[in-house]
Formats: C-alpha cells, sequence, structure tokens
C-alpha cells in the first residue's frame, strides 16, 4: 500500500530552514529513510500471502480470516495520535529506533503464535506490527517533506514512497515461497482438509520468515540510531495564531475522508482475498503458493500504474485521470464478480493499475485550498486509513453470498471514488 503523507503538528509550525542546507547533508539520511518505506510496505503486504495460510491453519472463515487485517488497520486508528504525541517527547530521530523497535517485538510475537498456534496472540502481534509501522509513519513522512529544500518535498516524498511500492511488489514473492511455498496447505488444492500434525507443522513454518524480518528491523533500528541525521529547524513547534475558518466548508475535505475511507476497503479487500480468489478450481485452479506470483503482479501493476498516473498528470486535471482511474477499476471488478476462469483472475489483477493513484490523487485533492487549515484537513484523511479495517464487512459477504459475489462490494466502492472525482473534489469558489 502506498505510504500516506502524513501530517504532523510539529513539522507544519516549522520553519524552511532545512531548506537552505547543504544537499549533500541530507542525501545520505533520505537514503536511510527510504529503507524504511521499503520495510514497512514489505511487511505489510507479507499479510496478503499470510491470511490464507492462517485461514487453513485455524480453520477459519472468510469474517475471522478478514478480521486479521481489520486489527491491522485498526492500529492506524488507535496508534496515531499518540506517535504524535511521542514525536513531540522524543523527537524523531528517536521515534524512528521505538517504530522499528516495537515492529521487532510484533515479529516475535509471531514466533510465538506459530509456536503455540494461538489465533489471538496471532492478531495481539499484528496490531503491534501495526503500530510500530504508524509510529513509522508519523515520523518518517514529514522528516522526508522537510529535511530538504521546500521545492523539492513532492520529488523527495514520491521518491522514497517508490520504496514503498517496491516493498510491497516484492513481499508475496518473499512469503510466496518461505510461507506457503514451505507449507501443506500452501501446495495443496483448494478445499483440502489438513490434519492436526500438519496444521502444527504449517503454523511453524512462520517463524522462518519472521526471524528473518525481525533481524532486519533491529538492524535497522541500531544503524538509524548510531546515523547523524540532519536536523530539521529545531523539535520545539513554532506556536502560531488562532486558525480561523472551518474545515466542514470545504466540500473537497468533506467529502475526501470518505473517499480515502471507502478506498481502503476497495484495496484492502481485493489483496486480502486474491489468493483465495485466484486459487478456487473455477477461477484460476492454482495452489496458494502459486497463487501468490500472481499477487507479484497485482501489487507490480500498482507500482506501474503509478508511474503513469503522475506521467499523465502533467498535462490534465488530477481529478480527470482519477475519474478515469475510477471508471476502469470498476469495469475490472464487475469482471471479475462476474466471469470465471482466466478472464475472472486477470480482470482482478488489472485492477492495481486503476487503484495506483488512487490514495495519493484523493488525499491531494483533499487538502487543496485548504490554506492554513491545510494541516488538520490532512490529519482528517491519514485517520480515514482506518477504513482497511471494514474488510471485515467483505470477508462476512464472502462468506454468506460467495467469494466471488463479495467483490460487488469493490465495486461499489469504486463508484464513490468516480463521484468525488467528478463532483465531490470541487474546492468551493470562496476558499
Amino acid at each position: 500500500m502506498a505510504a500516506p503523507i502524513a501530517s504532523v503538528g510539529p513539522v507544519a509550525g516549522r520553519t524552511a530552514a532545512a531548506g537552505a542546507q547543504d544537499q549533500g547533508s541530507y542525501r545520505p539520511a533520505l537514503s536511510l529513510l527510504a529503507s524504511l518505506f521499503f520495510m514497512w510496505g514489505f511487511i505489510t503486504v507479507i499479510n496478503n500471502t499470510l491470511l490464507p495460510h492462517l485461514r487453513s491453519v485455524f480453520d477459519l472463515d472468510y469474517t475471522q480470516t478478514t478480521l486479521i487485517e481489520s486489527v491491522w488497520f485498526i492500529a492506524y486508528f488507535v496508534a496515531s495520535l499518540p506517535a504524535a504525541k511521542l514525536i513531540a517527547r522524543v523527537g524523531y530521530q528517536r521515534a524512528l529506533v521505538i517504530g522499528l523497535g516495537i515492529m521487532a517485538a510484533g515479529t516475535f510475537g509471531m514466533v510465538l503464535a506459530s509456536r503455540e498456534v494461538s489465533y489471538a496472540i496471532t492478531l495481539t502481534a499484528l496490531f503491534v506490527i501495526a503500530s510500530g509501522i504508524t509510529l513509522l509513519q508519523v515520523a518518517a513522512n514529514p522528516y522526508v517533506a522537510v529535511v530538504g529544500p521546500a521545492e523539492s518535498a513532492s520529488a523527495r516524498l514520491n521518491l522514497v514512497q517508490a520504496f514503498n511500492a517496491l516493498g510491497t511488489t516484492l513481499a508475496p514473492l518473499f512469503g510466496g515461497y518461505l510461507i506457503l511455498g514451505r507449507s501443506t496447505s500452501g501446495n495443496a488444492a483448494a478445499g483440502t482438509v489438513l490434519t492436526p500434525a500438519e496444521r502444527l507443522a504449517d503454523a511453524q513454518s512462520v517463524q522462518l520468515p519472521y526471524l528473518i524480518v525481525a533481524a532486519v528491523l533491529i538492524v535497522l533500528a541500531v544503524v538509524i540510531a548510531r546515523f547523524p541525521l540532519p536536523a530539521i529547524g529545531g523539535e520545539a513547534p513554532v506556536k502560531a495564531g488562532r486558525v480561523s475558518g472551518s474545515l466542514w466548508r470545504h466540500r473537497n475535505l468533506v467529502f475526501g475522508v470518505p473517499a480515502i475511507f471507502i478506498y481502503l476497503i476497495a484495496e484492502i479487500g481485493v489483496s486480502n482475498l486474491f489468493i483465495s480468489f485466484v486459487a478456487q478450481p473455477e477461477i484460476g485452479d492454482l495452489t496458494h503458493a502459486q497463487a501468490a506470483r500472481y499477487l507479484f503482479l497485482l501489487w507490480g501493476g500498482m507500482m506501474i500504474g503509478r508511474f503513469v498516473g503522475s506521467y499523465l498528470m502533467q498535462s490534465r486535471p488530477a481529478e480527470a485521470v482519477l475519474a478515469g482511474a475510477a471508471i476502469g477499476a470498476c469495469a475490472v471488478m464487475l469482471v471479475a464478480a462476474c466471469a470465471t476462469g482466466q478472464v475472472a483472475m486477470w480482470a482482478l489483477i488489472a485492477v492495481g493499475l486503476f487503484h495506483a493513484i488512487m490514495f495519493p490523487t484523493i488525499f491531494t485533492l483533499g487538502i487543496r485550498g485548504l490554506g492554513p487549515l491545510t494541516e488538520k484537513g490532512a490529519g482528517l484523511l491519514i485517520m480515514a486509513i482506518a477504513g482497511g479495517s471494514l474488510v471485515v464487512v467483505q470477508g462476512w459477504a464472502a462468506d454468506r453470498f460467495g467469494l466471488q459475489t463479495s467483490f460487488l462490494i469493490t465495486a461499489s466502492c469504486e463508484l464513490y471514488v468516480l463521484f468525488y472525482a467528478v463532483w465531490g473534489c470541487r474546492a468551493p469558489r470562496a476558499a
């Protein structure tokens, strides 16, 4: 998933003193921080290969399976404000180290969950990992924005977010090989019932990949703790006068918050249920390990779509490109929900191309014209990432009406994005 452009109070009030820094002083730091964007994208998408694995290990229905991802996104809502307060207290560099430490603790929790074969410990461990990622996002995004010249802030954010996309693209290969490829359920035909001994062996197959991830996180924490990150104009916020005006007068923000919320339901629903969907006999008739390789194409399409969308927006209005993406996404989701075989499978893969630009474009349109209210508006948009937690609704629909039919929910989400692009994003003339 694309990393959101976080907004934290102290950053918005800081001067642009960092813009005068020598470029050579922040580029090494930018390279190091790009590794953080890569890691949280990588770990987030490992869940897409983990969910079908846990479904087999714990014998879960789709509602229980998607609840795992719901817990992940609830962490964004719960941890974002405490993360901002922590950053204000300890500073950005220490916050990054603490975030990596929290993530490492969560990955060790996953190892414990595999030893105990515990669904409850699994949910707790994933919540801890997601809380650590939330702290990284709230700290790293604004740091990248202000650590160099103001005029190149957007370029820097796009650059490091490209590493986030690289992480999401490579994660299915890692998870498919080390989790699904090494488990009985990952190589069995759809609907195979595992014996108790096979469940135990499959549960323990996640230990190696999560130990590898924990080791990388610890190494990153040590490196960042010792790295001389450049200052960004002091750690104390600048006191500003009271900002007048109301956020609710800005239609583009009022409709933008639910647009982010609803879009996350669509994106997370597709990625989490992808492997289970294409593994079905009437769709791809693949093992879970084989299906993970096609998940790589879904996320790779999002990476390509981001570059294509960026190019198109150089000559076309962002809202027009967003409208086209919404129409395309709705069309392919209707095909995925109604067709069978390879046609349905490739339609679901194709939605990644259209989803690619949605989050950053909705975010940008949502804060357009807010002026001094931009910081508060951005904060509301970030909180809306919690919409990913409602993927459990699609899991409930899959249990009652069928997995393929549940993708009609995704198609309806795309319609709201289309509404936002055509009408909802228009800023008031007086704004």
